[in-house]
């Protein structure tokens, strides 16, 4: 099976704690985690080979297994705390380390068993620890379900046989199976090599590459979208100018009507989003706090003439008779030239221009397009924290954030992060769009394949032959 994933050439031999997503892939394919991910992106067992969560959501005991482990000696519960706690200590200063701050303390039991305790109930915990980053060796032993082999820009992946017991039942496993080849390449290469039979899946792609596969139909496969979760939309690089204050930064997220930003692409079941939080998304949609509401729908009650109405009024005099121009950073590929022009129709009514940034040049703007690790408030709001020195940010929503998942929050977890993303809507430092696009080519009699919220497709299900 030969399987393609949209990039830069050889990133899926990365390393260190910041991981592209072909390096994901190939890390939750070749060392295991806690536990992982299928390709219905349902959490399943892997190092651990079962657990219990405490009634009160704070404690989750894991119990290890006993085979599969290279050198046939199982490791203990303490070799497995020791590899967790050094690979959290390794993700300082990203945002998976923040959600990873709910995390009280990670013990070794008796023999086989690992406790996480948390500082506070956290509902996509378990999601969290699928992640890749956390898949570790454990005393120098690499744990994983398939092993990998470099060839060039390619990785040769085949899985690691299980103990079957006979040499028949062996010889039937292995009819069964077949080694993945997985490569990165930029996303025309990709398509082009799916079209020319050259490979049987292309992963990894993105609004910026889809009218590179959406033209007309293909004969060997299809294109297939998921239903992804995360941010997609703007984010504020540099307060001065017209985004000097927050009532113009807001003008601008005002006047754009989502409800047909994207229909040069027909994407059918896309979900338009102007809060930071998805509505309905570990929070009662409309709660208020402090006084203040992150209703559902910001504006929901104007229609887009009056908001852009409104918009051009607070922009006024800023921009000028001849109106203002924004530099923002995107990708390249078509899709982008597409969703400029289309900003561009929305904004340009108001008295503001987008254009591309150069090479080096400082933006105002920069398109952020990344997927959730867990469907928590929290991931969400961490994405804008100060500690990752991304822009403006929200110290306070910060503070409450962290307050979210401590020891203090007990049974106020809640409308901790609701005041939190009343603070950092505030600031009106992102301009939300709507969820991001994921997109693969894949074809008809691939097994092992599933769209899924998290665009992650592992590779161990697709070395299973189509029966």
């Amino acid at each position: 099976m030969r399987a393609a994933f949209i990039g830069e050439p050889g990133s899926q031999f990365e390393r260190g704690a910041r991981l592209s997503p072909p390096a994901q892939h190939l890390r939750a394919a070749t060392v295991a985690g806690l536990v992982a991910l299928d390709q219905h992106g349902e959490v399943v067992p892997a190092l651990a080979e079962r657990w219990i969560v405490t009634d009160d959501g704070l404690s989750y005991i894991f119990r290890l297994r006993t085979s599969g482990w290279p050198g046939g000696k199982p490791a203990d519960g303490r070799a497995v705390q020791r590899a967790l706690q050094s690979a959290i200590n390794g993700l300082g200063g990203t945002s998976l380390a923040l959600d990873l701050g709910a995390i009280r303390d990670i013990r070794a039991m008796t023999g086989r068993v690992v406790e996480i305790r948390l500082h506070a109930p956290m509902p996509g915990f378990l999601q969290l620890l699928a992640q890749p980053e956390l898949a570790v060796p454990i005393d120098g032993r690499v744990v994983g379900a398939m092993r990998a082999e470099r060839k060039g820009n390619a990785a040769l992946l085949s899985l690691v046989p299980p103990d079957l017991g006979s040499e028949e039942l062996e010889a039937e496993w292995r009819a069964r199976i077949r080694p993945v080849e997985l490569r990165v390449m930029p996303a025309k290469g990709a398509v082009a090599a799916f079209r020319d039979n050259s490979v049987d899946a292309v992963f990894g792609g993105r609004l910026a590459d889809l009218p590179l596969a959406d033209t007309g139909p293909l004969s060997r496969g299809t294109i297939r979208l998921d239903p992804a979760q995360g941010l997609f939309g703007l984010r504020v690089l540099r307060k001065q100018g017209v985004l000097a204050e927050a009532s113009r930064r807001e003008a601008l997220a005002m006047a754009i009507d989502r409800d047909t930003l994207l229909e040069p692409f027909n994407i059918g079941g896309w979900q338009p989003q102007t809060q930071i939080v998805p509505v309905g998304l570990g929070r009662d949609a409309g709660a208020r706090t402090g006084g203040e509401a992150v209703a559902p729908g910001r504006w929901s009650g104007s229609t887009i003439e009056a908001r852009r109405a409104e918009a051009a009024r607070r922009l006024r005099g800023v921009a000028g008779s001849t109106g203002a121009v924004l530099t923002i950073n995107l990708p390249a590929g078509p899709g982008m030239d597409t969703l400029l022009a289309r900003l561009n129709e929305n904004l340009v009514p108001v008295g503001v221009t987008l254009r591309r940034a150069r090479t080096g040049e400082a933006a105002d703007l920069a398109l952020v397009d990344t997927l959730a690790r867990h469907a928590g408030p929290s991931w969400y709001l961490n994405q804008f924290a100060c500690v990752l020195r991304r822009g403006p940010c929200s110290p306070e929503a910060d503070a409450l954030v962290r307050a979210a998942l401590g020891p203090a929050a007990e049974g106020n977890r809640a409308t901790l992060l609701r005041e939190a993303e009343v603070r950092l809507t505030s600031e009106e430092i992102y301009i939300p769009l709507g969820p991001p696009i994921r997109w693969s080519l894949v074809r008809g009699d691939l097994t092992g394949f599933a769209e899924n919220g998290w665009g992650i497709h592992p590779l161990p299900p697709l070395a299973e032959r189509p029966i």
